[in-house]
């Protein structure tokens, strides 16, 4: 029997052909390239996500400041009010205009005119017919403070009922056609003040009212009630006529069916108030309802309105300068995010092109082999972008869908972005295997050192410098604070950036040679060999140094606008208030609570000061004259940095001698610097000017007078040692000063029947300087795009490190078979990592140096820093300052983590085997 198997006979059936599966070759491709596959996914990933991201954040953070403009401003600057008054009326009947259904008609139409993003808080809104000059109360039991008559509104509104609570009575009727009593409501507020109470008649000319019940508002501080406040609360006003003579003045609230009977007490006018809905407004919708706005007031919107309400009917309304005010600061603000934007957008890009740069480089020859044996450039083109596409373009659609978690209103942006970033992160690879393949030619070194630059690259080179003039003048003279984005002003920081990388790609070889003359020479291989490896870096080694030059520079420029505004923030809150706390009142402060203040932890000095306001001769700005003690006054001008003196500079001279005085500069301008008198309440006082300096701390930047208390005192001792013109100020020196200490200590030391005293502190301030929505969005971003403009820059730092692994790793391994010790080996790799390292870290540190030098002038960061502050070459102007943290750490976390990265390779490649990293055919 044979061993073998023997073939079956054949059938005449054909057996089946068994097919190997199918396997598209981008999926083979990408299974033996899994790391490189997933660090271009993860990278285009997180890239998409951050461009996706930020139009999405701005939108949000305009809209949320768009809304806090209107909506943290008072009611009656967030109303839309139309008025009617009596001349204006159309019709032969003018009891009828003034009828309630006639006004419930004419609300309606009105509304009815209103249309997005022009809405209105229906729940709020109010109509009716209200007195223009109040009639004056002829009951002689009211309450006259000086004499005057009170003078009483009337309203006849709507919505009464559902806006207040009934105390006690009822809510008023409506009187009779031609009836000359009414019935009123008020608020217990204006009950009280008035003396006024169920049933109590007031004698108005030509109507009698009657009080019918006592009301409480529901929400006294709603639109409903604080645009007009008399129909909550009494008020006393001073008259215009010599001698000023105070009076009260109050509402009195009638039903909305006794509007008729008004023109018979006073002038009566028709109005209707509609408070804004914000809650659905958005930072795109301000430009037109501001535009819906004016043309209420002034354009087509009026003539239709006139058409419903009456041919003089006006409308008013403080909402169009709120949202001036909001597109000013908007405005002032988009060019210093577009300067952040442009900087990591163009960062971003290159470290995407240098994703590809190892790929190219693994797969040369390869691809120089097809294109030896007749591939087109076009299909391995192709063939590289639909290999790349498989990974970029999903990681992209990731990147761009978790971006839509933002809070934002547009999606276009947002996608258009993503795509984008999936595009580069696609054609990466294959424009840089275009340009390498175009034409074939023979393997060679493309060092740096040796690299020529051609023709082309100059003139591109001489392009780039062109701009970056260009865009540093018109950043100069435009400045930031103009509004709007201009991309050459917004690149300025970028395209010095560039130019400083192509001038030190260009003078990068002449030291290498130099240092490499001295080295040849010694007889230690480390130092020559590590200048040689230095040299031997590619030509594209200048894309990396392109990269870290331009994210250094940004996150300097960055960091020096975030401490600029950081600065600008302290100074402020310092000038504010003067010290870390001030305590003032309007009289004297008892010396306990100053020994209580003082013992509060965090409190290192607690200086009493007695200050007054001087009349000027010159009729200029009076003078604020600061009374304290020299030493402590001096401790603490020195500990706030507000015009540090010496206290002996003061000190008391005795006799008859002037007092030596500190004051500012304007004042010896104005005075000069003879002697001069004052008369304060102690007595007159003969000062001389010793000390000039531009703050205080009691007044800072104002014109004062400072003197020592002894001095005073020694001239004036039974005043000055008169409790009542005690010290009325107390400023508070120290660190991390405990606030609910301080309150608890002013109450304690406060008489409940006197007007407390008033605390400010400096963290309260500087809080209050950042509250914007706008400005707090806004500084979150630049914040954001700096930090990853940081990251950026450490990864292309770990690319350009990581491209060159493997042939320092075997390197490596060839010397240690000849003897190299591990100390060796490290001290190598550091010396050829360090020049590149060296030459970005430094040229971040110089670039950004004059990007700050150079564009300071032009950025204002005031509407950053400061809200409501002028800017536009104000003198108070927030500049970009010089910042030595921002300008270093950066350069110093690239030298430091260039350093980390050499050194945990040479510890890895060291536990290696060399018959690991040296293989047989290795093209290494």
């Amino acid at each position: 029997m044979s061993r073998y198997p023997v073939a079956p006979a054949p059938t005449g059936r054909s057996a089946p052909v068994h097919t190997p599966p199918r396997t598209h070759w981008w999926r083979a491709r990408l299974r033996a390239s899994r790391t490189t596959a997933l660090t271009l996914a993860a990278l285009v990933l997180v890239t998409a996500f951050l461009a996706a991201a930020f139009p999405r954040a701005r939108e949000a953070y305009e809209t949320d400041g768009v809304r806090h403009a209107l909506g943290s401003a008072p009611p009656d600057q967030r109303t839309v009010e139309i008025t009617v008054s009596r001349a204006d009326l159309t019709g032969g009947d003018p009891a009828a205009a003034y009828a309630a259904p006639e006004l419930a008609r004419q609300d309606r139409a009105i509304r009815g005119q209103f249309t997005a993003p022009l809405r209105i808080a229906a729940a709020d809104a109010v109509h009716g017919v209200r007195t223009t000059k109040a009639p004056a109360a002829q009951d002689t039991w009211l309450p006259r403070p000086e004499g005057l008559t009170p003078l009483l509104s009337l309203y006849a509104v709507s919505g009464l009922e559902r806006h207040a609570g009934v105390t006690r009575g009822r809510l008023p009727h409506a009187a009779r056609p031609g009836a000359r009593t009414l019935e009123a409501a008020v608020t217990v507020a204006t009950a009280r003040t008035l003396h006024l109470h169920e049933g109590s008649r007031l004698h108005l000319a030509g109507l009698t009212v009657r009080i019918c019940g006592l009301l409480t508002p529901r929400a006294p501080q709603g639109p409903y009630w604080a645009v007009d406040p008399l129909m909550a609360a009494a008020r006393q006003d001073v008259s215009v006529g010599p001698p000023p003579q105070r009076y009260w003045r109050a509402g009195l609230l009638l039903a909305p069916g006794d509007g008729p009977a008004l023109p018979a007490a006073a002038e009566p006018e028709k109005f209707w108030r509609y408070p804004l809905d914000t809650g659905a407004l958005t930072g795109r919708d301000a430009p037109l309802l501001r535009e819906r706005l004016v043309s209420l007031e002034h354009g087509a919107a009026q003539a239709r309105l006139r058409t419903v309400a009456g041919a003089g009917a006006l409308a008013d309304s403080e909402v169009d300068e709120l949202l001036d005010s909001f597109a000013r600061t908007r405005a002032a603000i988009a060019p210093v995010l577009a300067v952040a934007a442009c900087g990591i957008g163009t960062v971003a890009a290159v470290v995407l092109l240098m994703t590809a740069g190892p790929a190219a480089a693994r797969r040369h020859a390869e691809l120089a082999l097809l294109r030896a044996r007749g591939a087109s450039l076009t299909g391995l083109t192709g063939q590289l972008a639909a290999e790349t596409a498989a990974v970029a373009l999903p990681a992209a659609a990731a990147g761009g869908g978790l971006a839509l978690l933002v809070p934002g209103e547009r999606l276009l942006p947002s996608l258009l972005a993503a795509a984008a970033v999936g595009l580069l992160g696609t054609l990466a690879l294959p424009l840089r295997a275009a340009a390498a393949h175009r034409r074939p030619r023979p393997a060679e070194r493309g060092d740096l050192v040796r690299a020529r630059p051609s023709r082309r690259r100059t003139v591109a080179e001489l392009t780039l410098l062109v701009l970056a003039v260009g865009a540093v003048l018109a950043l100069r003279r435009r400045g930031t604070a103009a509004g709007g984005v201009d991309t050459l002003v917004s690149a300025a920081p970028v395209l010095l950036a560039g130019i400083a990388a192509l001038v030190l790609t260009r003078l990068y070889p002449l030291p290498l040679r130099l240092a490499a003359r001295p080295a040849a020479r010694r007889a230690g291989l480390t130092g020559f060999l590590s200048l040689a490896r230095a040299g031997r870096a590619p030509a594209s080694a200048g894309l990396p140094l392109l990269a870290l030059v331009v994210a250094l520079t940004t996150a300097s420029f960055g960091g020096s606008v975030l401490a600029g505004i950081a600065t600008a923030r302290d100074r402020a809150a310092l000038t504010a208030v003067g010290a870390e706390a001030r305590i003032s009142a309007g009289r004297a402060l008892p010396e306990a609570l100053r020994r209580a203040v003082a013992r509060v932890p965090g409190v290192t000095d607690a200086v009493p000061i007695r200050i007054g306001i001087q009349p000027a001769d010159d009729n200029g700005p009076p003078l604020y004259l600061v009374i304290a003690d020299a030493e402590a006054y001096s401790r603490l001008a020195r500990a706030t940095g507000l015009g540090a003196f010496d206290a002996r500079e003061l000190a008391d001279p005795g006799g008859d001698r002037p007092l030596p005085a500190l004051v500012p500069p304007g004042f010896v301008t104005r005075f000069g610097r003879a002697p001069m008198a004052l008369q304060p309440e102690f007595g007159q006082l003969v000062i001389r000017p010793r000390v000039v300096r531009g703050d205080t701390p009691a007044q800072p930047g104002g014109d004062f007078v400072v003197l020592n208390s002894r001095s005073v005192a020694r001239l004036h001792p039974d005043t000055y040692a008169d409790p009542a013109n005690g010290p009325s100020l107390l400023l508070l020196s120290g660190h991390a000063l405990d606030a609910g200490a301080l309150r608890t200590a002013l109450r304690a030391h406060t008489p409940p029947s006197e007007q407390p005293a008033r605390l400010t502190l400096r963290s309260a301030e500087r809080a209050a300087l950042a509250d914007s929505p706008l400005q707090q969005g806004a500084e979150r971003l630049y914040t954001t795009a700096v930090g990853a403009g940081a990251g950026f820059a450490l990864l292309a730092l770990l690319l350009s490190l990581l491209r060159d692994a493997p042939q320092r790793a075997q390197l490596l391994s060839r010397l240690r078979t000849m003897g190299l010790t591990p100390a060796q080996g490290r001290r190598l790799m550091v010396l050829e990592a360090l020049p590149q390292a060296l030459l970005a870290a430094l040229g971040g540190v110089l670039t950004g140096a004059a990007a700050i030098r150079l564009l300071g002038p032009g950025t204002d960061l005031t509407p950053l820093a400061l809200p409501g502050a002028p800017g536009d070459g104000a003198r108070n102007a927030v500049r970009l300052p010089f910042d030595a943290a921002s300008l270093l750490l950066p350069s110093a976390g690239v030298l430091a983590l260039a350093l980390a990265v050499v050194l945990a390779q040479a510890r890895w490649s060291g536990r290696r085997r060399e018959s690991t990293e040296l293989r047989a055919g290795d093209p290494r």
